[in-house]
């Protein structure tokens, strides 16, 4: 009797030659819930349900474009210099491919597989702050962040099932009985063995996040300190993705942690500055609320 689990994996569906992965629809999942969940919260709180539309569209391209660009940014630099192509477009360099819509030749479309959630975060942090500033008047930019942080929690959890179903982002070896054997993982990861489905643990806990943030909402007292719940949400979420990184494979070439020389790998050293920035949040929220009072 085997003590692991194989999984075979599946890269997506085959559309008019091109694949649409499961991690591609899984992106359009979390976000297709979040403009479901932040409808809810307009309608609760008065807020026009005409300011949707462009919420949606800020917020995606301020996380696919900030998490595409971290992707290289954070895990390989020098593709800015040697691939500035696959950087910028959903292609990878193929010799011998037909040449794509008949002009960029040598050149496969494979979609954008490389996202950071970390510079996925940035990149919602930005683009919050813009529309903040030109549709939410009367409301400051921690508010619509609160509210986020909410959607993006069980947002994260769509995307790291996507990972799993497309054997990514794997575990590192493990002897446990729910490891897993991805049968289609990257030659990138090494041995073909069990490994620890680390996507899944990521999943779960960012499941429970999203209930304790709904649940902490869900307090009128709660929801008019303004930056409590996003401060929470920035604590746990990246004390959660420290953690898991103990169970993951690397991801690309590690140079923060390699410049740094430390015994941590870049998903950890990168999660530690939104820890220290949402421990400071809660604590001026918090001294804020202590003055009034």
């Amino acid at each position: 009797m085997l003590n692991y689990i194989t999984w075979q994996g599946s890269e997506g569906f085959n559309i008019l030659g091109f694949t649409l992965h499961f991690y591609s629809l899984m992106w359009v999942a979390a976000f297709l819930i979040g403009y479901r969940i932040m409808a809810y919260f307009f309608q609760k709180e008065g807020v026009s349900k005409e300011h949707l539309d462009p919420l949606f569209l800020y917020t995606f391209f301020g996380a696919v474009l900030g998490a595409r660009l971290g992707e290289y940014l954070f895990y390989d630099p020098r593709a800015f210099i040697e691939r500035p192509l696959e950087v910028f477009l959903p292609i990878q360099y193929s010799p011998g491919s037909e040449a794509l819509f008949g002009m960029i030749k040598n050149y496969k479309f494979v979609g954008f597989q490389g996202l950071a959630s970390h510079g996925a975060t940035l990149g919602l942090l930005i683009s919050s702050y813009l529309f903040t500033k030109k549709y939410l008047k009367g409301k400051n930019l921690l508010w619509l962040l609160d509210r986020l942080a909410i959607t993006v929690a069980i947002g994260g959890a769509f995307v790291r099932i996507g990972n799993f179903v497309n054997s990514e982002i794997v575990g590192k070896p493990s002897n446990l009985p729910w490891a897993v054997l991805f049968e289609k993982q990257s030659p990138s990861y090494g041995e073909l063995v069990p490994r620890h489905p680390a996507q899944l643990y990521e999943a779960g806990c960012y499941i429970l996040l999203f209930f304790i943030l709904w649940f902490l909402y869900q307090k009128p007292h709660m929801r008019k300190k303004n930056g409590f719940i996003f401060g929470l949400f920035f604590v746990l979420l990246f004390v959660i993705r420290y953690i898991i990184e103990f169970f993951k494979e690397d991801q690309g070439v590690e140079w923060v942690a390699e410049t740094l020389n430390l015994n941590l790998n870049n998903g950890q050293l990168l999660s530690i500055p939104f820890i220290l920035i949402g421990l400071f949040i809660i604590y001026q929220v918090n001294k804020k609320n202590y003055e009034t009072n």
